[in-house]
């Protein structure tokens, strides 16, 4: 079980300032713990410290960046069970869903100490004509400075963590501000790194709420904000980020597509399309929310994907077999089970699910909502998903094109023909072919254009966002 009181971290080191954030059981509604939650003065506390860090850091060698996360490594596959469980009660998230957040912790952390070795740059031939006959060039990559860190309530373990590997890799300090609903697995992770011998300074953890929240936007020491969330908000956090450079790592209504040739691979389909639509009750940017069915598939996969998503087990999290567990609060419930009715009064047909009781929303499919209509044009996040037949497979492509967001999709054909038509076509970061959009592993690009956000995440890419090219020329005499 969680502790009675969680420290927030500032400077490495553990701080119980207070008790003031209260951190709730999602599943039951009562206080599981409590937590010290930063005013302004331990945050700019946090913003001096990182900076006064950041020559420290920098010269923190390579190997060393490695040996830290490895240590992490270590400690979280010890500390396995007890993350887990963090994260099932502070999300609400299933228990089996929970353990494999905690392996991707895991292989995230693994992914950075990898990377943080292999930080290199490149000799230049700058010989292009004569006037520079003689002149060679040279370029490294050296950190960007302090990183201000924003993460989600979705994914408390390993959004973090694509934000705080790269960091510690590329040698940059920072300072993260964990959702203030599930801040306890960040502050897991700061107990294990305050182990290591990270200079001080180098990382400060600081839960507060968001009215204490904008110096991590405003303030101009830092050099990047990385935030991950809602696109409201990231969006106008970029507007007020000043100079520096902005993350967005943001919400989609992602699509699937299933092409007349998969017939013979329904149940297999079906499996994997109620996985991507409703697992940790549908709370993730790459939910399947729009399923695309060639109308000659449609009505037999239509039945299957019924018979299975009526069959998930809804419950308390902790339970081994449920899937569907609470949503991340009851407001959030409540929206969506209003977008869900407004549907259903718009001629759409409920054809499972639909009922809502407190913060716990049926897992609910629709058929023939209008795609105007909120559940099907904005950001679900929860456990729903529409689908309607095609007829051609173009025009399948339009209709996952036809959204402000653009995170990923899955494409389901065994065309090779059309599989690269759908990646050079599709205005996403990403294509997924043979399986949901929902399919992510922690060393790839990650990201979106359009609403759904700027840059990559994938510890690769997220280092060559947290440095800086510096080139050197050198003239033979």
């Amino acid at each position: 079980m969680l502790r009675d009181t969680y420290p927030y971290f500032l400077a490495n080191r553990a701080v119980y300032a207070n008790t003031d954030l209260e951190v709730t059981d999602k599943y039951t509604g009562q206080v599981a713990t409590r937590v010290a939650q930063a005013g302004s003065q331990a945050i700019l506390d946090g913003i001096a410290a990182a900076v006064a860090a950041q020559k420290a850091l920098a010269n923190f060698r390579p190997y060393q960046r490695k040996a830290v996360l490895e240590h992490c490594v270590k400690r979280f596959k010890e500390r396995f069970e007890e993350m887990a469980l963090a994260l099932c009660i502070e999300a609400g998230k299933p228990i089996k869903d929970s353990r494999g957040e905690v392996s991707r912790l895991i292989d995230t952390f693994q992914v950075g100490a990898e990377e943080a070795v292999r930080i290199d740059g490149e000799v230049m031939n700058l010989e292009i004509s004569a006037r520079a006959r003689g002149y060679r060039g040279f370029w490294k990559r050296v950190p960007i400075g302090p990183c201000s860190l924003i993460s989600p309530f979705n994914f408390p373990l390993n959004l973090a963590a694509h934000k705080i590997a790269p960091a510690i890799a590329a040698g940059c300090p920072w300072v993260m501000k964990p959702a203030s609903r599930t801040p306890i697995g960040a502050l897991i992770i700061g107990e294990v790194l305050a182990e290591t011998d990270l200079p001080i300074g180098a990382f400060s953890i600081l839960p507060c709420h968001r009215d204490g929240a904008d110096l991590f936007t405003v303030d101009e020491r830092f050099k990047l904000l990385s935030f991950t969330g809602s696109p409201g908000v990231g969006w106008d956090l970029k507007a007020r980020a000043g100079k520096k450079k902005v993350v967005l790592e943001l919400g989609g209504n992602a699509a699937c597509v299933v092409d007349e040739d998969q017939g013979r691979r329904l149940d297999h389909i079906a499996e994997r399309l109620v996985f991507g639509a409703y697992y940790q009750s549908g709370q993730s940017c790459i939910s399947v929310q729009r399923i695309l069915i060639h109308r000659s598939l449609y009505a037999p996969l239509r039945e299957k994907l019924v018979q299975r998503v009526s069959a998930l087990v809804h419950g308390d999290p902790k339970n081994e077999n449920t899937f569907i567990g609470p949503m991340i609060s009851e407001g959030e419930a409540k929206r969506l089970h209003g977008w869900i009715q407004a549907a259903k009064a718009g001629g759409a047909t409920i054809l499972c699910g639909g009922e809502r009781s407190g913060a716990m929303l049926q897992a609910t499919l629709i058929e023939g909502a209008d795609p105007s209509m909120d559940v099907s044009c904005q950001e679900a996040f929860g456990p729903v998903a529409m689908i309607e037949p095609f007829d051609d497979f173009d025009h399948a492509l339009e209709r996952v094109d036809d959204s402000m967001f653009g995170l990923q999709a899955g494409i389901f054909t065994d065309s090779m023909s059309r599989s690269m038509k759908a990646w050079d076509a599709l205005d996403v970061g990403g294509v997924v072919i043979g399986d949901v959009p929902s399919w992510r592993v922690d060393n790839m690009p990650y990201g979106g254009v359009k609403d759904s956000g700027l840059g990559r995440e994938g510890v690769r890419y997220a280092i060559e966002d947290m440095t800086e090219i510096r080139l050197m020329v050198v003239r033979d005499p």
